[in-house]
């Protein structure tokens, strides 16, 4: 007999949640686990809107069951905490980000790279181990294990914060693992939307010489100005992108939608490294020619480890790097989709949770 997502746990929830490909959300009763002995329980205050969020709830990648609560990007006030927890209290500020639960002793995990690990549980949409679905942060409260949720750094604001637990980390991660750290190095950011801006606060602050590659010269003065990167090439300009040749040490190539690669990696020295965060929904069109010549790298990058989550929130609270938001009540979610379809955002969208949704 199959359970409805009211009754399969104890604690009742309210959020949102897409019920078919529509993708349209609306108000949805369901349940959550029972406090653990190692778990934490919040109350969630804000949740960022991720791109990740319209793919799913509309099953573009064809792997959504529905109904589907989303949300990755959730930041609250801890209610709760089982008698094993160590690292929370109740009143403390957490986040959670994309991952709640990995098995924790294959290689990724031990590593502090759980995001790899083939048992990973998602933070919605996902079986969880005991068979459920996970719902996100499109709701009043979560519950998680102490090891999947992160201390918020105090002066770090919460609403502008969210988004860093999906944004920041994937931008973080790979300018780290990358060696794309260090003060004096040249590093390009390709797109600027939710996770370009992130990026490009992100490489500032490490000390990186900046370079922004958009096909929209309408942002030039957003990239210099606002964001305070160094330079800024309209990707459509064949006459800049050949200025830019053997320039770059790395670039982290943010977009999503289809886009040419061999110029890109003509923009690195040799040596040089194109990391993609995006994910185009066609396959790359890549010559080898293009990477040998010059010894170069075309890599990939997911999210981080809790371990690098945490570091990551502590970098962006010392250098004072957030999200360039939009705060959205809950009833506002579908228009923001829309909004966001058509990149009408900068730069990212948060909902206010705790004060737009009420119990039924």
């Amino acid at each position: 007999m199959t359970t409805s997502p009211e009754s399969e746990h104890p604690i009742k929830a309210y959020g949102y949640a897409a019920r078919d490909t529509s993708g349209l959300l609306s108000p949805l009763t369901f349940s959550r686990r029972a406090t653990g002995e190692k778990d934490v329980r919040f109350k969630v205050l804000y949740c960022g809107i991720c791109h990740s969020d319209l793919h799913f709830i509309k099953n573009e990648w064809g792997i959504t069951k529905y109904p589907v609560t989303p949300g990755h990007e959730i930041v609250g006030v801890v209610t709760e905490v089982g008698s094993k927890v160590e690292k929370f209290k109740t009143g403390d500020k957490v986040g959670v980000g994309c991952l709640v639960g990995s098995c924790r002793s294959c290689q990724g995990c031990v590593t502090d790279y759980e995001q790899y690990c083939p048992k990973s549980v998602a933070t919605y949409g996902t079986p969880s181990y005991d068979g459920t679905q996970t719902y996100g942060g499109y709701s009043d409260h979560m519950v998680a294990d102490e090891h999947f949720v992160l201390r918020w750094p105090e002066n770090l604001p919460l609403d502008a914060g969210a988004p860093l637990l999906c944004a920041g980390i994937t931008t973080y991660s790979p300018l780290r693992y990358f060696g794309l750290d260090k003060p004096g190095t040249k590093v390009g950011v390709v797109g600027l939307g939710g996770l370009g801006h992130v990026a490009v606060k992100m490489a500032k602050a490490f000390g990186a010489e900046v370079t922004v590659f958009s096909t929209t010269p309408a942002k030039e003065k957003e990239a210099i100005e606002g964001l305070k990167a160094d330079h800024f090439i309209n990707s459509k300009d064949e006459h800049q992108m050949q200025a830019a040749r053997g320039t770059l040490d790395g670039i982290i190539d943010t977009v999503s939608g289809n886009h040419p690669i061999a110029p890109l990696l003509n923009a690195l020295t040799p040596h040089g490294k194109l990391v993609l965060v995006g994910l185009p929904e066609k396959p790359l069109d890549v010559s080898a020619f293009s990477l040998i010549m010059g010894r170069k790298t075309l890599a990939g990058s997911s999210i981080g480890g809790l371990k690098e989550t945490q570091e990551m929130l502590d970098f962006a609270a010392k250098h004072g790097i957030t999200a360039d938001i939009e705060i959205i009540p809950i009833d506002y979610v579908n228009t923001a989709m829309e909004r966001l379809v058509k990149s009408d955002v900068r730069y990212r969208f948060v909902i206010d949770v705790a004060n737009s949704i009420k119990a039924e």
